[in-house]
């Protein structure tokens, strides 16, 4: 299955495709993600936050719950809601494209770093499992979530883990496929 879902965003990942997804995540980081992180830090008051951090305790959840207050614990959960559904899918649909396209452009057809376009997804999926979890922390608060309180740490760390090889995912196939492009040209 993994195999079919890299393939399929192979073949959308055209250069018109790319770029599109390239002006969507730069208008997206542009306009709205100052507007939300500046939301976001005045509802947190300094406290932090479980999307920003890559390591966090179930305490440290449930400190930042304090700290947020009633309010701030509702603003937390409906950016998670409206923001944080919405933005995953600006990423993905940039890196999964940008290095779906570039790595068929560097790699062999067969190459297993043709199968590097999952990382992205896998970033966003743990994301959103993030997200969740952390929110229905926020909203049972004071009430303590066993389980969930552990997991959305490992959420959190798995995702940047996912974003962070997917972005030197890119790297690579940007690399590999200038160093492709500049041979071709001195071969004419």
């Amino acid at each position: 299955m993994a195999r079919r879902i890299s393939e399929w965003m192979h073949q959308v990942s055209t250069g018109p495709v790319m770029l599109l997804a390239l002006a969507v995540f730069v208008a997206f980081s542009a306009w709205v993600l100052p507007q939300q992180a500046a939301r976001a830090a005045e509802v947190a008051g300094g406290a932090g936050s479980p999307d920003m951090s890559f390591y966090y305790s179930p305490g440290d959840l449930y400190r930042w719950a304090e700290a947020y207050g009633p309010s701030g614990r509702q603003a937390y959960v409906r950016a998670r809601f409206t923001f944080d559904l919405i933005f995953p899918l600006v990423y993905l649909f940039f890196l999964a494209t940008a290095t779906s396209w570039l790595a068929g452009r560097a790699f062999p057809p067969h190459s297993l770093w043709q199968r590097a376009n999952l990382a992205p997804l896998l970033g966003t999926l743990f994301d959103y499992c993030e997200n969740v979890s952390a929110a229905l922390v926020m909203v049972r608060y004071p009430d303590r979530t066993p389980v969930v309180d552990l997991l959305a740490p490992v959420f959190t760390g798995l995702k940047w883990l996912a974003l962070g090889t997917g972005l030197v995912f890119l790297a690579v196939a940007l690399a590999v496929a200038a160093r492709s492009w500049a041979r071709e040209r001195r071969r004419q």
